[in-house]
């Protein structure tokens, strides 16, 4: 017999995060999230960052906000919190945008930043949501950017938040804290 976990990642509209997809944003009042955002395109970035806030404050986190230069530092800065004495996070939100542009430095920042991420959710076992753009142009940033329209920055903190919550949920219900 099998044990089923609802994270109530069903389908159903979500005001309180507004995440188009429908998410709703587990309980987590004792959960410490670190969002770091790359201010590249300072615009984009903050706008990310208000989703991911409302997103988080609506599940009831705590979080603290770090800014780096751009989404290739992201990974590092998540890190170096892990690898850091005293303050430890339950969760990580990268936020972030590339744009293409003439030449093949895109395609390397796109990919070696998603690689990293991916290397430190699966390596280190973190809870990390996604919210780095890589987009063709302006306009499509900004459409994914923004909390009114695809929020995406609402979206990695409510991944973050799922990840948490199954984490906490393998290893008994421990973490938070």
């Amino acid at each position: 017999m099998s044990a089923l976990m609802d994270l109530d990642c069903g389908s159903s509209s979500d005001a309180r995060s507004g995440n188009e997809k429908g998410f709703k944003s587990p309980n987590m009042e004792n959960a410490h999230i670190m969002i770091v955002q790359a201010t590249f395109y300072e615009d984009i970035g903050r706008a990310l960052e208000l989703g991911a806030i409302a997103a988080i404050e609506a599940a009831g986190a705590r979080f603290e906000s770090f800014k780096v230069p751009g989404a290739f530092e992201i990974p590092a800065a998540i890190s170096m919190a892990e690898a850091a004495e005293g303050q430890k996070f339950d969760g990580y939100v990268a936020l972030g945008c590339v744009i293409r542009g003439e030449t093949s430095h895109y395609d390397y920042v796109a990919g070696e930043t998603a690689r990293a991420l991916q290397d430190l959710a699966v390596g280190g076992g973190l809870a990390i949501g996604n919210g780095i753009l890589t987009v063709e142009n302006m306009g499509q940033a900004e459409e994914r950017a923004a909390v009114d329209r695809r929020n995406k920055g609402g979206g990695a903190a409510d991944a973050c938040l799922a990840m948490i919550a199954l984490k906490n949920h393998l290893n008994g219900g421990q973490g938070q804290g």
